[in-house]
């Protein structure tokens, strides 16, 4: 947990926490934002990146920037949606308050430091929490919006949130195929790959649906027709094409030369395109991520 706190995160009970992103410090800064902002409209210096598993998770990717190894389940006491979401808020206040003396957007802090969008997505697997609907139902109660971000090996819960659905539900597919799947995540469960399809068959049933493909060479960013296929047989709202960054432990396990250029994850998402009824919609250079819609 040290090691942890001294590169940003900041723990909120037992088995939550949040770190700033650098998009919301840039944008706070007035410099950049994220490419959320620009494919989907949230504003990047409200935002708060939390995780309600900190600890917790069904892969050990090599492409993950965590440096801990995870344990399949929570352990312990289980908080409450109120008191995570609340204190993670404090947290994140407690964080800011650093750059009302150095050079930024005063407004904009002023408004970050009322957060309105929620990404659960920092680290760990989300769907382990077992009050999640009611979490994301708070969130929303509370005029906020909320981007999840599954590795689709729970289905079970992401069946529960078909009624209690966040702004985004974002699955993570890793590989084309079950072979590459089981190289680049390393999965603590038996039948990752077929959980995965489980909840990919449910995302027909979100509003709005993201299939994230996080891409490195030499690893899994092979077999453009399988990814298509699976696509098309999931039928998500978005895709996102994205280079894997050499940050935290990934940078150890995956080599700084895996990390595809905006120039190849551009021409493997026109691939993915020519075998499936996905065009490009939008892309954002220095995030090395497009942005597929059907």
């Amino acid at each position: 947990m040290q090691k942890m706190e001294k590169i940003g995160y900041r723990f909120v009970g037992n088995h939550s926490a949040i770190k700033i992103c650098e998009w919301t410090r840039e944008a706070i800064r007035g410099k950049d934002f994220c490419y959320k902002q620009k494919f989907y409209g949230i504003k990047s210096h409200r935002c708060i990146q939390l995780s309600p598993s900190v600890f917790s998770c069904t892969h050990n990717c090599l492409y993950c920037w965590r440096t801990l190894r995870f344990k399949k389940k929570i352990e312990g006491k289980i908080d409450k949606p109120e008191d995570i979401l609340d204190n993670a808020i404090k947290e994140q206040k407690k964080i800011l308050q650093g750059f009302w003396g150095a050079k930024c957007e005063k407004s904009k802090l002023r408004e970050a430091e009322k957060p309105n969008q929620v990404a659960i997505s920092l680290i760990g697997e989300p769907c382990l929490y077992p009050k999640l609907p009611e979490f994301i139902n708070l969130i929303k109660e509370r005029n906020m919006t909320a981007f999840l971000v599954s590795n689709g090996t729970v289905p079970e819960m992401i069946k529960k949130l078909i009624d209690n659905q966040p702004t985004n539900m974002y699955v993570t597919l890793p590989a084309p195929n079950e072979k590459v799947y089981k190289k680049t995540c390393n999965p603590l469960i038996k039948d990752g790959w077929q959980r995965i399809q489980k909840s990919l068959s449910l995302l027909k049933e979100f509003d709005r649906s993201v299939i994230r493909l996080t891409l490195a060479k030499n690893l899994n960013m092979v077999k453009p027709e399988e990814y298509a296929g699976l696509l098309e047989a999931a039928s998500p709202t978005y895709v996102e094409a994205k280079a894997f960054m050499p940050i935290g432990g990934a940078q150890y396990r995956v080599p700084y030369e895996s990390m595809p250029r905006h120039k190849e994850i551009k021409t493997f998402a026109e691939k993915i395109v020519r075998h499936s009824s996905y065009k490009i919609e939008n892309e954002k250079e220095d995030s090395r991520v497009v942005l597929l819609k059907r």
